[in-house]
């Protein structure tokens, strides 16, 4: 088994050790304006699974405070402009498609990541990423989470797999470098129902460029919060979320690129699993037992 790490693709591709930085376009989701709900996805919170994300401040400020952060531990020169938080194509098109031209003409941007729902996807918006997508690279991020429809009505995702694939062909279809969101130990999932999701993705054609996985968060002031509270269900172990991730990495086509194996919820939120809490003990526990498997 061999394992695509993000940092190790980007170092192949811009010859340097590349950052990501958050940044707030200060948008809203379909999930919770009214169009097709006012909860938002039950899991996520208020952030819009911007968490760590900035305020919606001016992008020059956003970048500048960004980069400041980040230069204080390293020597990068050149980062990822991430639109994180919320869905970052929907709203008005111009005032979207102004902020990613200003942030990905930028020389101190080298890449620019966009978040964003498939449902979400005007054909000209795809076309502009296109665009783009000749001066620098263009990532879209796509929040599928799981394939099965049971548990996407449980939290409220708000489409169908269909509107995935239909997205997902179109964007890859642009040139455009796809990366897929999935949430392990969504309530109500089996082992072989998140092996299943990731079955689905290594068979996609065009082969899926980068995937992010992620264990479920259970967040104060969330919709499943409140569920979790009233009726707690199980939430997986480090190990057994270990074991999951694993399996994951042995069915995903040695090209895809792993972009991220966990994750951590703000902690002043974070109700479980109270493991991820410790994120150095997760990731080495979690590097040691990948080692382990790779060899």
């Amino acid at each position: 088994m061999e394992i695509r790490r993000l940092s190790d693709s980007l170092i192949g591709e811009f010859g340097e050790k590349i950052y990501r930085i958050a940044l707030n376009a200060g948008c809203t989701c379909p999930n919770r304006d009214g169009r097709l709900g006012t909860g938002g996805c039950t899991f996520c919170s208020g952030s819009g699974s911007g968490d760590f994300a900035p305020e919606p401040l001016p992008l020059e400020q956003q970048i500048e405070e960004a980069k400041k952060r980040i230069e204080g531990k390293t020597h990068a020169t050149r980062f990822i402009g991430y639109f994180q938080s919320f869905t970052n194509t929907y709203g008005d098109q111009e005032r979207l498609m102004r902020l990613f031209r200003e942030t990905i003409s930028r020389p101190d941007i080298a890449a620019l990541s966009i978040a964003t729902r498939p449902d979400c996807l005007e054909p000209e918006m795809v076309s502009f990423l296109s665009e783009l997508n000749r001066q620098k690279p263009v990532w879209v991020e796509l929040g599928l989470q799981t394939i099965h429809s049971g548990t996407a009505h449980r939290f409220h995702r708000g489409y169908e797999l269909d509107v995935f694939e239909e997205a997902y062909m179109r964007l890859k279809a642009a040139g455009l470098t796809v990366i897929v969101h999935v949430i392990l130990g969504l309530p109500g999932e089996s082992k072989e129902d998140m092996l299943e999701t990731a079955r689905y993705l290594a068979g996609l054609d065009p082969i899926l460029d980068g995937i992010k996985i992620q264990m479920l968060h259970i967040l104060r002031g969330t919709q499943m919060g409140s569920e979790y509270e009233r009726n707690p269900f199980h939430l997986l172990t480090l190990e057994e979320y270990t074991d999951i991730v694993i399996e994951i990495l042995k069915i995903l086509p040695e090209k895809t690129v792993i972009h991220r194996f966990t994750g951590d919820g703000a902690k002043k939120d974070l109700i479980g699993p109270e493991w991820t809490w410790e994120k150095k003990k997760v990731l080495n526990y979690m590097n040691r037992r990948i080692g382990e498997a790779v060899r």
